[in-house]
């Protein structure tokens, strides 16, 4: 497990390239046959993948969690980005396709993650907060009929912001939040852009209870995002990848605009859960 520790954004002003990168951009994930995880002191998230083929992969704690097994003292997200897979969590199996998701609760002792077929594999992505409480663990499906164990995401959070003329129409698919999936901090979806729009969380924002980290991903080898971060009247950018990740931390902006239309998978944890608990920022104030 990768450690990362957290930055003042008195010093992230005088960052070059290189150092933004080596603080804030998570790659090399999804790596077939390997786990990759990342741990911030940035509200303690563990941010990572999964890929496994013809064996199934065991998350284990490593030595960084000093816990008898991963979410002794934690809370899971997953979503699978890639084909069909299996999600089994002391002893249960979980069927969990493309684009579907889970939440797993604290004191779940063993978790394995399969590909249905090692050729196609599954592409787990996680996102792990701590924890205080046990809630449920579910299987979560943008679209269905619910079932035992099977939460289909509600109407309501599938919300349709943005225009074609300001270049960010977007769908905002939220998986883990409050009165849908309960979970103790962690916060967790996804966000389509159309084609045609770019800009994603446009106008931007901070929220000083949460930190934020976005994943990039269905964009082609040669596209792009410019991920912008930093104090509204210090920004800066990293140039994203597809299936790359980035931290953003609680005083920053976190929006980008890439070189066509993506999907990007968000996941927070802090202060509280509430979803529209930002601070807005005005187009002619970033700097």
């Amino acid at each position: 497990m990768e450690l990362r520790t957290a930055v003042s954004p008195r010093d992230v002003k005088h960052y070059d390239t290189k150092r933004l990168r080596e603080e804030f951009l998570i790659d090399d994930l999804f790596k077939p046959g390997e786990t990759k995880l990342v741990y911030s002191h940035i509200d303690r998230i563990i941010t990572g993948s999964i890929v496994p083929l013809a064996d199934a992969i065991t998350l284990q704690a490593g030595d960084e969690l000093r816990a008898a097994y991963f979410l002794e003292r934690r809370e899971l997200g997953v979503i699978n980005i890639g084909q069909a897979g299996v999600i089994t969590v002391d002893g249960r199996a979980y069927e969990v396709g493309f684009k579907e998701g889970m939440y797993i609760g604290m004191g779940s002792k063993e978790i394995t993650f399969a590909s249905k077929d090692a050729k196609n594999s599954a592409k787990f992505y996680l996102n792990s907060a701590p924890a205080h409480k046990t809630y449920p663990t579910v299987l979560i499906k943008p679209e269905g009929t619910p079932a035992d164990g099977v939460v289909i995401v509600k109407d309501q959070n599938k919300v349709e912001l943005g225009s074609l003329e300001d270049s960010n129409h977007r769908t905002i698919c939220k998986y883990i939040l409050p009165g849908q999936v309960e979970s103790c901090q962690l916060e967790m979806g996804m966000t389509k852009l159309e084609p045609g729009s770019v800009w994603n969380s446009m106008p931007c924002h901070t929220h000083d209870r949460r930190m934020e980290v976005y994943m990039y991903f269905e964009m082609p080898e040669d596209a792009f995002v410019m991920h912008y971060m930093g104090e509204p009247t210090e920004t800066r950018h990293i140039v994203m990848r597809n299936e790359q990740a980035v931290i953003s931390p609680s005083w920053s902006i976190h929006c980008g605009s890439g070189s066509r239309n993506y999907t990007f998978i968000w996941g927070m944890v802090g202060e509280n859960q509430d979803f529209d608990d930002m601070d807005g920022v005005k187009n002619t104030d970033l700097m």
